[in-house]
């Protein structure tokens, strides 16, 4: 399987550069007039070029964003997609967990924290609910590396992916955009933009994707039972622009979604190795699971969210005034055959052997996000620019937990943040401009174990009480800086240096108290990382080539310590985590038809703490059981294993991406075109252990656009595929039970019509 893969990934790419020198040769004696486009970037809350930001910053937008999400994909679409980002998620379109740099949190509960932020039109999206909000009618995505806590916050020490979508405008404009593909999937998505009155401008922009259930469960005989969703989203905007000193930007939004959580697959994997075997079937699951009571689930998952913002803007001449104000809500819930198979009361279970059913519901409940910043900055072109502000968060939630065998529990959380931070930019030279920052954040979060029924089931059964738990308030205060540099070399190169300190909030952890375990809380963790990096324009603008490497640590780095014989998951946190790589964006103008862009990533991390361990795999002393995967780390009692020196979990140790697009005229008004796109994902490790079953190695995606695009009426029509390769890619495991697995999507072919209105 590896063979094909990595043959499959040289064909394509030789391919792709064949074509390359082909048009090289039919170009050599011709001048290049075109050149590439100049990029924009907010990266330090005003607009800059990209070349001139001392940060390693990479964006996506137009029709390589387009493309990803081309066959219902969701916001996971973008892992691997950039060095240096990845994604996953057991929550199926819910609650997807980030990691740039290969700091992440693989924590599945719904409470978790995670390092990297997700900034949604300027407001931070914390929860994870909140984080997988749809994408469309996006203007531009930026990937930002690094801590950014200067201006962005606790709990972005990793970075920031940051989106901005479509405004108003003024003139009447929009688009529409229809796609049929395999398993009846349909995606629809517009926008009308235009002014209501002479001061008063409007955008709508909705977006409906539709699959059909395509995976039968083979337990109880239905067919095209489970695998389906059904999402509905929306985004109204309201720009008023009373003068030319002052703007008002209402943005109302919401989502709707009803489908399948993650499709958990049992035993697809033998012991001592991680190639998918016989029981592997994408198109079949064993499932019987029944939580509700009326019949077997079958995964079924449904969110809803609203939010809303406010976005004020007053032109003090010299000094600019900035307000957001913004409210999100939420609520759903997602219910998981988690051992992937079935275990009859006769004994009898499959695919393999299921030593015990687990099927498990966790609802979010009530979540209510206010934040609200204030900002002025300079307006001037002096050679000192700043930027001041204040910043708070408030947000609550409960969530339930359910289980057939325990019963249910809510927990609730609350968290509040404040903050105070600065930015000043000072231009020394000509050439070199140096910048400086500071933020003080204090943060404090609480636990509180309810104590009433969830549909019949016993608050916490065994044991257990409530009464065994008190509540938790936990509070911290720190100050994070970053100082970098950014020398011109010429006018078309320039080097940049960084160093950046940031810290994540401490965390609790509840979901444990419905299993009969008690909460557990990680104290805030610090990082400390430096960069270096070169960006430069080269071959008359027809070349852009930037790279930076880096190097960091992380004191009391927090780490979910998940699974073990109950499956409990625990906060925990490392001595310290420390990290080292670099990252190459690339983009070339090979010719006026011709255009390709690369990206590769290297990230070795490693966990230094000689005294931590976790329990493997379904280990369980109290039963004599060291578990069902083959650990090679080391065992100091035989149960437990030691992880020091692991690589971080779910953190890719390379990436490597590249996209092709070859234009040909067809007419005076018109070209046909087609466009290719492929994502390498390097050794990554599951866990926090190292075990055979739970590496994955050499996993890649392809994707195909074949169209026809008319300018003079502004439409275009292709064929797209996405995974074209059908390539069965393992993303995630459950693993105290037996050797279940995640799988990434299947191959989607279709056809697709867009029309733009100017």
């Amino acid at each position: 399987m590896r063979t094909h893969k990595i043959a499959s990934l040289a064909l394509a790419v030789s391919a792709a550069f064949s074509s390359s020198v082909l048009a090289q040769e039919a170009e050599a004696t011709q001048k290049k007039e075109a050149s590439l486009e100049q990029i924009t970037v907010t990266a330090q809350k005003r607009t800059q070029s990209i070349q001139e930001v001392p940060i390693s910053v990479a964006t996506l937008s137009g029709e390589k964003f387009e493309s990803l999400f081309s066959g219902g994909e969701d916001i996971l679409a973008l892992a691997v997609r950039v060095p240096g980002l990845y994604a996953e998620s057991s929550n199926g379109r819910v609650a997807p967990r980030f990691y740039i740099r290969g700091l992440g949190n693989t924590d599945f509960d719904l409470a978790a924290s995670q390092p990297v932020s997700i900034i949604m039109d300027e407001v931070v999206m914390e929860n994870v609910v909140l984080k997988s909000f749809p994408l469309f009618d996006v203007q531009q995505v930026e990937v930002l590396r690094g801590p950014q806590g200067t201006l962005f916050g606790r709990n972005t020490t990793a970075g920031i992916i940051k989106f901005d979508t479509v405004k108003p405008t003024q003139d009447v404009e929009g688009y529409g955009k229809v796609g049929f593909g395999s398993f009846g999937t349909m995606n629809l998505e517009g926008a009308i933009s235009g002014g209501l009155t002479d001061d008063l401008s409007a955008r709508l922009s909705v977006l409906s994707q539709e699959r059909d259930d395509y995976i039968d469960n083979a337990f109880t005989g239905e067919n095209d039972a489970i695998g389906g969703y059904d999402e509905k989203a929306y985004r109204l905007q309201l720009l008023w622009e009373p003068s030319a000193d002052f703007s008002a930007l209402l943005n109302v939004h919401g989502r709707d979604l009803e489908g399948t959580a993650s499709i958990f697959r049992a035993n697809i994997f033998d012991k001592g190795s991680n190639d998918l075997n016989a029981n592997y079937d994408r198109e079949t699951v064993f499932y019987d699971g029944d939580l509700t009571g009326d019949g077997i689930d079958n995964n079924p998952q449904e969110y809803e969210g609203f939010g809303t913002s406010l976005k004020l803007e007053y032109d003090m001449d010299t000094v600019t005034f900035t307000s957001i104000s913004a409210l999100e809500t939420a609520e759903g819930s997602s219910l998981g055959d988690i051992d992937g198979g079935f275990n009859r009361p006769d004994g009898t279970s499959g695919p393999g052997f299921i030593p015990f059913s687990a099927v498990t519901q966790d609802r979010l409940n009530d979540l209510e996000q206010f934040t609200q910043e204030f900002r002025l900055s300079s307006n001037t072109r002096d050679a000192v620019n700043w930027q001041v502000g204040a910043f708070y968060y408030d947000a609550s939630f409960n969530v339930t937990s359910i289980d057939g065998f325990f019963g249910a529990t809510t927990v609730f959380h609350d968290n509040q943040t404040w903050a105070l931070f600065g930015q000043s930019s000072y231009q020394v030279t000509d050439k070199l401009n140096i910048t400086g920052g500071l933020r003080y954040t204090h943060d404090s979060k609480s636990l509180v174990v309810g104590d009433q029924n969830v549909d019949g089931f016993a608050v916490v059964i065994g044991a257990a009480s409530i009464q065994d738990y008190e509540d938790i308030d936990v509070d911290d205060g720190q100050m994070s800086f970053e100082l970098s540099a950014n020398y011109r070399v010429t006018d078309d190169m320039s080097l940049f240096a960084r160093f950046a300190n940031g810290f994540r909030a401490q965390t609790i952890q509840g979901r444990d108290v419905a299993f009969e375990g008690a909460p557990s809380v990680a104290d805030a963790e610090t990082i400390n990382s430096f960069e270096v990096g070169i960006k430069s324009d080269l071959l008359d603008d027809t070349l852009r080539l930037n790279a930076a490497a880096f190097y960091y640590t992380v004191d009391d780095m927090q780490f979910s310590a998940i699974g073990g014989g109950n499956n409990f998951t625990a906060l925990v946190n490392a001595d310290k985590g420390e990290a080292y790589g670099l990252e190459v964006d690339a983009q070339w103008l090979a010719t006026d038809e011709l255009t390709f862009t690369a990206g590769y990533s290297y990230n070795h991390t490693e966990i230094k703490d000689d005294t931590l361990t976790v329990s493997p795999c379904g280990t369980n002393p109290a039963f004599g059981s060291t578990g069902n995967c083959t650990v090679t780390d080391p065992r100091p009692d035989g149960f437990v294993a030691s992880i020091d020196g692991n690589p971080f979990p779910q953190a890719p140790e390379s990436i490597f991406n590249f996209t092709a697009r070859y234009a040909v005229p067809m007419g005076d008004d018109g070209e046909f075109f087609v466009f290719t796109d492929w994502a390498f994902q390097g050794e990554t490790n599951i866990f926090l252990y190292e075990a055979v079953e739970f590496t994955t190695d050499n996993n890649f995606e392809g994707g195909l656009r074949i169209g026809y695009e008319n300018f003079a009426h502004n439409y275009t029509v292709a064929l797209f595929g996405r995974n074209i390769t059908d390539e069965d890619n393992v993303k995630g495991a459950i693993d105290f039970n037996n050797l279940t697995g995640i799988v990434n999507e299947p191959r989607v072919w279709g056809v697709e019509f867009k029309y733009t209105y100017f």
